[in-house]
């Protein structure tokens, strides 16, 4: 067997690899599975930006059926298993899913931030039609990306630790062909979308903070609300990256220094990747946790807002008219009154779809 492939780690440490592998695998696939007959349960009633978490299931749970079994082989057999072929198929394989996977997330934040209204306007709404052009496109591009080091732009070959296949990171200094591939590649598909990933969940962050300062104004009291939005947006934010960032900085370092001898020992080249892993493992929870939660705290909020505004805008004889009982639980305005207090709530439509806050679908 060439030399390339075997492990560069002890019997222990891949016994250990493996165990881990396989532990993440069962996680993955019977989390992301769960996500998916959730999904197919309720085809129908699906929103369009459901379809980009059913989309980010289907990329995790892909990975770890067709990458990880080889990898967990490989580690118990304490050698990569078949040789160049496979290598080829290990890599082109984390190519398609893992650039699908980012390029989801980042269109994913997109979508939330575009759907997340900023009072008095709502959000924009979009189709499934057009969620799902979108992904394809997503599709297509990872497949292009995945393509290029087969059409002779850029190269796979196994990782230091010799127990995986990617991007041959180290090329980066021996021709201007690996070179310009890595940077196009990390500069498109790492970077950018996690500049984006950043930049709209922070922004949602903001636009709800604005939102809830508007209605603190009028004495009431949503820092809990607030806060439980704001940290599950700066979670979303971050987990991906937290998970994925030692891998590049340990991948940009094999770049810049491939040509120094022993600049990086094959363990502290594992790590990383073991860890990048476990994403498949908890980002459907973490946008699972996110959808419901958000749907429930801004369904209060939207009543809120439409409670308040109407109370501000609607006359005394209106009220007795036209009122309908709104609960203390849900505008807590009447720490003085009866539980239930008559304000006037009926408008004409256009009035009511402009008291609307924030849409998710």
């Amino acid at each position: 067997m060439d030399d390339k492939y075997m492990s560069k780690l002890s019997p222990t440490v891949d016994f250990w690899a493996g165990m881990y592998l396989l532990i993440i695998a069962i996680l993955s696939i019977s989390g992301n599975a769960a996500v998916l007959v959730n999904a197919a349960r309720r085809l129908t009633l699906l929103k369009a930006p459901e379809l980009l978490t059913v989309n980010l299931a289907v990329t995790d749970i892909g990975m770890a059926l067709s990458m990880y079994p080889l990898s967990i082989s490989s580690a118990f057999n304490h050698a990569w298993i078949g040789g160049d072929t496979s290598c080829l198929y290990y890599g082109l394989m984390g190519m398609i899913f893992s650039i699908t996977s980012i390029m989801t997330l980042a269109v994913m934040g997109m979508v939330r931030y575009l759907v997340t209204g900023s009072p008095p306007k709502t959000g924009v709404k979009f189709q499934r039609r057009t969620i799902s052009i979108v992904i394809s496109g997503i599709w297509l591009y990872a497949g292009l990306w995945a393509l290029f080091p087969l059409l002779g732009w850029g190269s796979y070959g196994p990782e230091p630790f010799g127990l995986a296949c990617s991007i041959d990171w180290t090329g980066y200094g021996q021709s201007l062909n690996h070179s310009t591939f890595i940077m196009s590649l990390s500069v498109l598909c790492t970077f950018l979308p996690c500049l984006t990933i950043l930049f709209t969940y922070f922004g949602i962050a903001w636009k709800l903070h604005r939102a809830y300062q508007s209605i603190q104004s009028n004495d009431f009291q949503y820092g809990n609300v607030e806060k439980k939005i704001t940290l599950m947006a700066v979670m979303i934010s971050t987990g991906f990256l937290i998970a994925w960032t030692p891998y590049v900085a340990v991948s940009f370092w094999s770049m810049f220094h491939s040509q120094e001898q022993g600049h990086m020992t094959p363990f502290v080249t594992l790590l990383p990747c073991l860890f990048a892993k476990s994403s498949t493992v908890y980002n459907p929870f973490i946008y699972f946790i996110f959808q419901r939660t958000s749907h429930h705290k801004l369904l209060h909020l939207q009543r809120l807002m439409f409670c308040c505004s109407h109370q501000e805008n609607s006359s005394a004889d209106r009220a007795k008219l036209e009122g309908k009982i709104v609960k203390s639980s849900d505008c807590n305005i009447f720490g003085n009154g009866s539980d239930e207090t008559r304000v006037g709530l009926m408008g004409a439509p256009g009035q009511q779809s402009g008291n609307e806050l924030m849409t998710l679908s």
